[in-house]
């Protein structure tokens, strides 16, 4: 359910897009929006002091709050050599060789680089995108926010394509834009690995799978079509979605629940290797061994992923590859030269934490 400031903050920053605050205009007191929504003061200055990060007011001292210029000029500065990156994350996972192939290619050609994490939250989308257009850079790489869920920032994302500004979207899209893009097969890809599944003779499998990114929705959609395409009963089958935001230990429990519910299941198709390996070392510390107890695939071929025993079944995301054509195609439409999107087919790495069907294990089935 949607808190209270932010049923203010949204409205007041819809009227503020559609006209009905003009650029400089003032806003209404504090104790009249106060009356309006029917909400505290503390309400109030929550969701002002939010929209005034996300440049939408200013304040003057005694004077009130007044209508930013949030469709300022962001036209690109053509002697500017700063290209920005902005990813759900940058530390972790599969980013740093991403971002590192963008980063060898660009700076070979004289551009630096200037690196943002919205932690998957819109909020921190916002400021990013708005900290970064404030600067004039020459171009864009973004990774979408919650890519599956309605985004509060197409407005920025419309700025962007107003003014020119050579953008290129990886891991998913946006409707209505015409922004390149670098994708990858993720249906497919997960359709590839649950069928591997069945072949060993799984078909009792538990799909956990993130559900705000459109790569999850798609690997969940993957899942699915696996079983019809191969005529197997979908009621075979266990799902448990989540967010981003969830913790770990959350998503464990969902797990544990599930398997203690029905004994059937077999195997475990993650979202990513991230969550595979971290459901793994939770079944090992539980004295059940991975594969002959239960088989667990992931997906993106972290690097971890063949270190750890036992090492993954998993789909190979491109990575660095993702990350140098990114770059090529983001200097190329910065000299005004055309580019095309990329989609990649990941392939299908085997590796130990998969086995077949026991005749121990079918029997219980």
């Amino acid at each position: 359910m949607e808190v209270k400031y932010e049923t203010v903050k949204q409205t007041l920053r819809n009227e503020i897009i559609d006209g009905k605050y003009k650029i400089n205009e003032k806003l209404p007191t504090e104790s009249a929006l106060m009356k309006r929504f029917n909400v505290s003061r503390y309400t109030i200055r929550r969701a002002v002091g939010d929209l005034e990060n996300e440049h939408y007011i200013y304040r003057i001292q005694g004077g009130g709050m007044f209508v930013q210029d949030w469709q300022r000029d962001w036209t690109k500065n053509e002697k500017n050599k700063i290209i920005g990156v902005i990813s759900t994350h940058i530390a972790d996972y599969i980013f740093p060789p991403i971002i590192s192939g963008i980063d060898s290619i660009v700076t070979e050609q004289g551009y630096s680089m200037i690196v943002g994490n919205t932690l998957n939250d819109h909020n921190r989308e916002r400021q990013t995108i708005l900290n970064m257009l404030d600067l004039q850079i020459a171009g864009l790489i973004i990774e979408p926010t919650e890519s599956a869920m309605p985004n509060p920032n197409l407005d920025l994302y419309r700025q962007v394509q107003k003014y020119k500004i050579p953008t290129i979207l990886f891991h998913s899209t946006y409707p209505g834009f015409e922004f390149p893009s670098l994708l990858t097969k993720d249906r497919e890809a997960e359709e590839e690995l649950v069928t591997y599944l069945f072949e060993l003779g799984h078909t009792n499998i538990l799909g956990v799978f993130q559900i705000n990114d459109q790569q999850g929705i798609d690997r969940m959609a993957g899942m699915i079509k696996a079983y019809q395409d191969n005529n197997i009963p979908t009621t075979s089958s266990n799902v448990i979605m989540y967010q981003s935001s969830d913790p770990y230990e959350n998503i464990i429990k969902k797990v544990d629940r599930m398997l203690n519910s029905n004994q059937e299941i077999t195997a475990i198709a993650c979202y990513n290797d991230q969550l595979a390996t971290r459901i793994i070392s939770h079944l090992q510390r539980q004295g059940k061994e991975v594969p002959n107890d239960i088989s667990v695939i992931g997906f993106d071929n972290y690097e971890m992923a063949q270190i750890i025993s036992p090492s993954l079944t998993t789909a190979n995301h491109p990575k660095r590859q993702l990350g140098e054509d990114a770059g090529k195609m983001i200097l190329k439409m910065i000299a005004g030269e055309e580019v095309e999107s990329k989609v990649y087919t990941p392939t299908i790495i085997k590796g130990q934490s998969t086995a077949p069907l026991t005749a121990k294990e079918k029997t219980n089935e």
